[in-house]
């Protein structure tokens, strides 16, 4: 690669980066923002978990639709086209209160950040090459779960009952159009599409097609639901967001370290251990076994730990069993499987949480992430055929990475 096409790739990365930054900011407070305030509305859990079906199918459409909004009229269209459409749901939350009219916006929404999340990371990846396209991915990981973080936190900044914050996330939204609009780099190559076949992709890895589904499951229902969980305990604002944050930072810090031993043994061993060690985790977040305060984040950070990881470690085992070529088709299954999960998570979710039960939420993401294990340690028990020396290397990802792999309904 020549000096300048390695500046304009650079200038590329940093440039999405600052873009993802924006997008993760607004969206991760937007996360915490919207079940608190249907929560002071007077919605019960299973509206709030009907709203958060909503949204996570519309992001199950949103991989879908993408590919063919790209190829029609570009990244930097879509980009900025989609982006205004999502700014404008945002402001529309406060205009009219009503469950069905939120749950409108929440598909809308679904659909937008889907298809800007293949966007921007069809574009990094494009930005990218060969041997640096693992950092690169760590480095975006990294950043958005940082800047999730960060969001979250901004919740702390207003009254929840008042519309500013809905304007903050708003603006945060419309200012990712900015740096991603003035980048002077030509646009990504078109991105491939896969096929579906998830009979076929189940036969290849049962574990990671069947452990896309259970986190998808999980944590959908946690995102959509566990600042009610929060509420219903009586935790002020401030509160909330801290301990939605120690989530994520537990998260990101346990990615490497359990990536690295996942790496050295077989990824079933790792995924049976930290589904079932979330059950423990989480159950005792739910049904107050720790101190309120300082304990309760330690166990949040530790549940987190265990919880959010699971999903990468799905995609690096179910990518051990595959040719490179079909690397694209498995990552559209396995996002379609956590989508599909996560669709269904929080609407199933809120039936545990019904009658002031709010701890019903860590019981149901322990049933889910309980059965995950236990079918683990079973495919492992009845299938040896994995080795170490087979693998590839394990790589630091989210729910939101794997859409840059869209999804084709072609068989």
């Amino acid at each position: 690669m020549t000096q300048p096409d390695h500046k304009s790739s650079l200038l590329a990365i940093v440039t999405i980066l600052l873009c993802a930054g924006l997008l993760f900011a607004g969206n991760g407070l937007f996360q915490t923002l919207l079940p608190i305030r249907a929560g002071q509305e007077g919605y019960t859990a299973a509206m709030i978990g009907i709203m958060g079906t909503a949204y996570f199918g519309g992001f199950t459409i949103g991989c879908f639709i993408g590919p063919k909004l790209i190829s029609a009229v570009g990244h930097v269209r879509v980009f900025a086209g989609l982006t205004a459409l999502l700014t404008a749901t945002f402001l529309a939350f406060p205009l009219y209160v009503d469950v069905w009219f939120w749950g409108g916006l929440r598909i809308v929404s679904g659909i937008c950040i889907a298809v800007i999340y293949i966007v921007v990371e069809s574009w990094l990846n494009d930005a990218s090459s060969n041997a640096n396209r693992g950092r690169v991915l760590s480095i975006y990981i990294i950043v958005t779960n940082i800047v999730t973080m960060i969001g979250q936190l901004l919740v702390n900044a207003s009254d929840t009952a008042g519309s500013t914050l809905f304007l903050v996330v708003a603006i945060l939204i419309c200012l990712a159009i900015v740096p991603i609009s003035l980048t002077p780099t030509p646009a990504p190559t078109p991105i491939p599409s896969a096929r579906l076949d998830l009979r076929k992709l189940y036969a290849i890895s049962p574990v990671g097609i069947v452990g896309c589904f259970a986190s998808g499951m999980a944590e959908g229902a946690f995102w959509s639901l566990g600042p009610v969980f929060a509420q219903g305990r009586d935790m002020m604002t401030s509160e909330i967001a801290l301990l939605m944050a120690a989530f994520v930072l537990g998260g990101t810090l346990s990615q490497w370290p359990l990536g690295w031993l996942s790496d050295k043994i077989d990824r079933r061993i790792v995924i049976g251990a930290v589904s079932c060690g979330t059950v423990l985790s989480g159950l005792a977040i739910g049904f107050d076994v720790a101190a309120s305060g300082v304990p309760t984040l330690l166990l949040a950070v530790l549940h987190g730990a265990l919880m959010i990881p699971i999903y990468a470690l799905c995609i690096s085992h179910a990518n051990d069993a595959v040719p490179n070529a079909q690397m694209v088709e498995t990552s559209g299954g396995l996002i379609l499987a956590f989508s599909i999960g996560a669709t269904i998570g929080p609407a199933a979710a809120s039936f545990f949480m019904s009658g002031s039960r709010e701890g019903g939420l860590f019981l149901f993401i322990g049933v889910v992430l309980f059965l995950l294990g236990i079918f683990a340690i079973y495919r492992l028990a009845v299938d040896t055929r994995k080795r170490v020396k087979d693998k590839v290397h394990f790589t630091p990802s989210s729910a939101a990475s794997a859409t840059v792999f869209p999804l084709d309904d072609q068989h």
